[in-house]
This record gives structure tokens, C-alpha cells and sequence, in this order.
């Protein structure tokens, strides 16, 4: 029995995250920025035809902004994640096999559905913008690779409704898909494709399986199955621990002080830590970077400091320790720092942690309930509810998010005021 894929897509989401809380924007050209108000992230289709360019620096796109009357909004990633939390939960009651690919993209497993295909993506399309509010395209193939593609054209081609079923025309599609735009082949790769008379997605799949092999290595010969149909890429239901994770931001203004740098770090540790123990793991290395304002036509210069942790850990505290102590480390007086970042590494599973003869263990029974305790306020209520004092409260170092609409879903705080 043939495999058969669907690619879930949410359409522009960040802008149809703002959209749902402000219908006011519908229609109308909207843009979201990146960390510190810095570059477009995510565009309306009404901003795209308005000629702003993704990745495009705001102050260059200033005029078509002012011309449009483009609706500007800094990144609102509590409320994106949120949003995106709750589209995966309804279209994990469409199939039992599901992969989340991505923040507003998922791979679901098709097989065993009785009736049409796209009728069964059109009623997802439907149960997802009535319950949730976000609009989704759906790409049906039976490889990922393919689906990936028909979700292109489901989102492109209006008249497809938003859903395309690329089975029975895969060789018509693929003969107009540029190489660089097959999901797997990276800029390197095209460029390579290219110099050997491979244009299209069609010339890759209709390639030598010997020189795709030699060439390409087998994800590349992987790839070229997937586009003749042939499903080689699973699943994958449950998400592997990371091996690393890193917190890094740019500063919303220049710092020089090495208190804030502290209250910086002491923030990004707490975040890391979170994640840490989200998925049950310890970190055994922690490596701290600075990063300086260029103030010549050179690279900024970056410090870096790193130790090996005695005994693995995940309370927030010990780390922020460690963390002060390498901030100490690179800490130049003089220097004007524009971002901090934090790797922990050495991860391990939390219930195979090794203790040592030499250095005690200091995360505990008592410890571990109290980071428990504080996860679980902190996702019932918001993130940042309860923090640690040493990320400080004031933070004059946080990024810049001067157009950041409220976190409707994750702060009462921030909830709409209704006068009766």
C-alpha cells in the first residue's frame, strides 16, 4: 500500500497570530520584526505586494511603510507559541501519526483515510481556522518531499483552495520547481546541480542513481526517491533531546556595565535551564560569549569562557553561578557589549547523572520540586511570572519590542479590559 503524506502549513503565522486578536487587520499589510525591532520576519501577502522584502532592515523599508500604511508589530513569541500549541493539538486528532516540523508546520500520516484526500485537508483547513483562527494550506503527496511541494502550490494557486493533492501530477509540478527549492537541497547543493545541467526538481528525480550517489552521498539519493514517490523519510513522532542549547540575544541597548551583563546572563540560564529540564536532561558544560560593537570595519570581537560542570546539572541557580564566574572571565572594562549568549552542553538524561567522590551534588529532592514548582507556575501563568532575582527586575538590557502586541494567551495581566 503506498504511503501517503499531508504538509499542514499555517499561512503567514506570525501576521495571522496578530490577526486573530486584531481582525481590524484583515486585508491590510502587515509586517513583524525580529528580535530588537531589527529586520521583517513575516509579511502579509498585501506587504509582500507592497514590495517589502523579507529579511529587509525596517529603517530601509521606511517609505513603503509611510506609502501603505503597513501595520508594524515586534515579535510576540509567547503568543505565537501559544497559538501554535493549539493548532498542533487539533491536528493531532486528525491522525495518529504526526510530526511537528516546525513552529506552524506538521507532517501527517494520511494512510487508512477512507474517501477523498483533499476533502479530508479541506475539512482540516476548516476545523483549524473556525476553532483556532489561523488559515492553513495543505500539501498532499505520497513522500514528505512531495508534500512539501504541494504545500507550495496550495498556498500559491488560488484557485486550489488552499489544498493540492500532487499524486497524480507530480511530473507536471516538478518540471516547473526550481532545484534550489526541493526541501533538502541547501544553496551549496543547487549550485552544484546547476553546473551539471540540473535545473528542475524533474531533472534531479529522472537523475542516475550512481551519480546522485557518488555525488550527493545518500540523503541526496534519499531525496531523489522521495521525488519519484518513493517514501525513505519517516516520521518522527517523538522529538530527540537536543545535544545542545543555546540562549543568545542582542541587547536593546549598548551595555558596558558588568551587573547588567550578569542580570543578562542570569536571564538567558534561566531560559536554557527551562528547556533543560522540559525535556528531562542535565548539562555537564556551560560556555559563555560576549560580543562587541564593531567599531571599525572589522568583525565584532566575541569572548568566549567555558568550564566543565563537576556533576550535571539543571537547577537554575548553580548554572547562574557558573555563568557569573565566566562573565568575570571575559569582562573587559571599556568595551561596549551588544549581545550575550549561553550554551549548555554535555547533556545527559537527569537519571543518569554520575555523582562525585569530590564535588557535591547541590540539585537535590528539594531542589528539583522547587524548579518543578517554579515550571509549572511559570506555564500555568506566564513565562517570567517567578524569576530569579539575579536576572534582575528593571532589565534596561532587554531587547527592544516597542510594537509588541499584548500576550493575550499566556499573561492576565495583558487580557482586554471589557467596561460594562
Amino acid at each position: 500500500m503506498q504511503k501517503l503524506f499531508a504538509l499542514v502549513d499555517c499561512n503567514n503565522f506570525y501576521v495571522s497570530c496578530e490577526r486573530v486578536f486584531n481582525p481590524s487587520l484583515a486585508g491590510k499589510p502587515v509586517v513583524v520584526l525580529s528580535n530588537n525591532d531589527g529586520c521583517v520576519i513575516a509579511r502579509s501577502n498585501e506587504a509582500k505586494d507592497a514590495g517589502i522584502q523579507m529579511g529587509q532592515p525596517i529603517f530601509q523599508c521606511r517609505d513603503l511603510v509611510s506609502k501603505h500604511n503597513v501595520r508594524v508589530f515586534s515579535s510576540n513569541y509567547c503568543l505565537y507559541g501559544d497559538i501554535s500549541g493549539r493548532v498542533m493539538d487539533i491536528l493531532s486528532h486528525f491522525t495518529p501519526e504526526m510530526e511537528i516540523y516546525s513552529i506552524d508546520e506538521a507532517f501527517l500520516c494520511m494512510d487508512g483515510i477512507s474517501g477523498d484526500p483533499a476533502d479530508y485537508a479541506h475539512d482540516i483547513r476548516h476545523i483549524v481556522k473556525k476553532w483556532v483562527g489561523v488559515p492553513v494550506s495543505v500539501g498532499i503527496g505520497p513522500s514528505k518531499t512531495l508534500a512539501k511541494a504541494a504545500a507550495v502550490v496550495a498556498k500559491k494557486v488560488s484557485r486550489h483552495e488552499g489544498v493540492f493533492d500532487i499524486t497524480a501530477c507530480a511530473q507536471d509540478i516538478l518540471s516547473v520547481m526550481d532545484v534550489a527549492d526541493i526541501w533538502g537541497i541547501g544553496r551549496q547543493y543547487s549550485r552544484f546541480l546547476r553546473q551539471h545541467g540540473i535545473e528542475t526538481a524533474l531533472d534531479l528525480r529522472d537523475a542516475d542513481d550512481t551519480w546522485i550517489r557518488k555525488n550527493l552521498k545518500t540523503p541526496g539519493l534519499r531525496t531523489v526517491m522521495e521525488l519519484r514517490g518513493i517514501s525513505c523519510i519517516p516520521l518522527e513522532q517523538s522529538q530527540a533531546p537536543k545535544k545542545t542549547i543555546v540562549c543568545s540575544r542582542s541587547f536593546g541597548r549598548k551595555v558596558t556595565d558588568l551587573d547588567e551583563l550578569k542580570e543578562a546572563a542570569s536571564a538567558y540560564v534561566s531560559r536554557a535551564a527551562e528547556k533543560l529540564r522540559a525535556q528531562k536532561s542535565a548539562a555537564s558544560f556551560i560556555e559563555v560569549t560576549l560580543t562587541e560593537f564593531p567599531f571599525n570595519q572589522g568583525a565584532p570581537a566575541t569572548h568566549i569562557a567555558s568550564m566543565d560542570i563537576p556533576v550535571a546539572t539543571s537547577y537554575t541557580p548553580e548554572l547562574i553561578s557558573y555563568a557569573k564566574a565566566l562573565l568575570e572571565r571575559v569582562y573587559k572594562k571599556g568595551p561596549v557589549y551588544r549581545k550575550a549568549g549561553i550554551m549548555l552542553s554535555g547533556i545527559v538524561p537527569r537519571g543518569r547523572v554520575q555523582a562525585s567522590l569530590f564535588h557535591p551534588c547541590h540539585e537535590g529532592p528539594r531542589e528539583h520540586v522547587l524548579m518543578e514548582t517554579v515550571d509549572a507556575i511559570n506555564a500555568r501563568w506566564g513565562t517570567g511570572t517567578i524569576v530569579c532575582a539575579a536576572s534582575g527586575s528593571n532589565r534596561p538590557w532587554w531587547m527592544r519590542q516597542a510594537h509588541r502586541s499584548p500576550r493575550f494567551t499566556t499573561s492576565w495581566k495583558e487580557l482586554p479590559l471589557v467596561k460594562a
